[in-house]
């Protein structure tokens, strides 16, 4: 990244959370490396020995990401001190002391090496002068088997942003008091009042700077992401954006048919892997276990039903009484063969969830 981006991001830290928003840890199940390993390759993954990169951390991730995973190593990486500052406050506000901060460039192998077991750049690529140079910097970050969680802009999905923002550049606005004048002036249901009305985060200034003055971004198309992907040596695992398909090669379709309609309204999530083995199949000998970030959730008594928002594509199964029941069973390894057909169908539908994982033994898997 270049100075103008580090500038940017000293001037505007983002994004802007108020220091004690909380998070319930139950709501952080989709960053849990321990169930994402499982998913991904079939094994245990010893806390003790998890590594965990944060490239491009900004301002709030290494809090969740810490509640996520207890015992990890953490290493959040921020080109700016300014964003360092506030993640660092944000994470001692709330007791995380597990995390390294780290101001570096992420395209920069010496900074922050690896290897890492699961890597976190979302939001980040689309602003890097050379995306793919800095992906394949990443993944040579990662070890076998290890996990890279993405979110970049989509063409359809950015499409007016990018255009209000451009249009400042040309403009040469780059203040977010003028810019925001100029949007208070617009004529009432005008392109622009509209695009920056709509968008959540141009509420505050330095959401508003990062959608609508950010000096560079760019926006992807399903199949450029794909090839960025593949150039990198990675695996496109699982997409996680709203209502995805779990098959990997049917989202890419279905991305695809609707970019040519023009009805993409979302970014780009998902996970991708380097040289993943595979989930382990439920068959007799693999075991099922709970996600750890989902211990106290069904611990205790609740008088109402649990919602957990779905972070993975899909909506989450409703955690009532009977559910919580279930699940607890799952605090210690459950051999496959325990269970009835209908309880083995009942935990496949948690492990898609990632609620539940399966794994072929529960011996830690060997290594760092």
């Amino acid at each position: 990244m270049n100075d103008a981006v580090r500038d940017h991001y000293e001037s505007h830290p983002y994004p802007r959370i108020p220091l004690l928003a909380a998070i319930r840890p139950w709501d952080t199940y989709a960053l849990n490396l321990t169930a994402l390993w499982a998913r991904c390759n079939g094994r245990l993954l010893a806390a003790f020995r998890q590594r965990i990169l944060l490239a491009g951390c900004g301002t709030f991730s290494p809090y969740p990401f810490s509640i996520a995973n207890p015992g990890a190593r953490i290493t959040a990486l921020d080109l700016s001190s300014a964003t360092l500052q506030r993640a660092r406050l944000h994470a001692r506000v709330h007791g995380c002391r597990d995390v390294d901060f780290v101001r570096g460039d992420l395209t920069e192998p010496a900074v922050a090496p690896g290897p890492f077991h699961l890597i976190d750049v979302y939001g980040v690529l689309h602003h890097l002068a050379d995306p793919a140079s800095g992906l394949a910097a990443l993944a040579g970050r990662l070890a076998p088997g290890g996990i890279l969680r993405l979110m970049v802009y989509s063409h359809g999905a950015r499409r007016e942003v990018e255009a209000v923002r451009r249009a400042f550049r040309l403009l040469g606005i780059d203040d977010p008091a003028t810019a925001r004048h100029l949007v208070r002036r617009a004529p009432k249901g005008s392109r622009l009042a509209r695009v920056v009305a709509e968008l959540p985060e141009a509420g505050s200034v330095a959401g508003f700077a990062d959608a609508f003055l950010h000096p560079r971004a760019r926006t992807y198309r399903i199949d450029q992401l794909m090839e960025l992907l593949e150039g990198a040596g990675l695996t496109p695992l699982l997409f996680t954006h709203s209502k995805a398909s779990p098959d990997v090669a049917a989202e890419v379709e279905r991305l695809r048919r609707a970019e040519r309609e023009g009805a993409i309204g979302h970014n780009y999530t998902l996970l991708a892997g380097k040289e993943p083995r595979g989930a382990a199949p439920s068959v007799a000998g693999s075991r099922l276990l709970l996600n750890p970030a989902l211990q106290r959730a069904v611990s205790g008594f609740r008088l109402l039903p649990l919602r957990i928002d779905g972070r993975l594509g899909s909506a989450n199964p409703c955690l009532d009484r009977a559910a919580r029941r279930f699940l607890r069973r799952f605090r210690e390894p459950v051999a496959v063969e325990r269970l009835t057909g209908a309880e083995l169908a009942l935990a496949k539908r948690y492990c898609d969830a990632l609620f539940l994982f399966c794994v072929d033994g529960d011996e830690p898997e060997k290594g760092m």
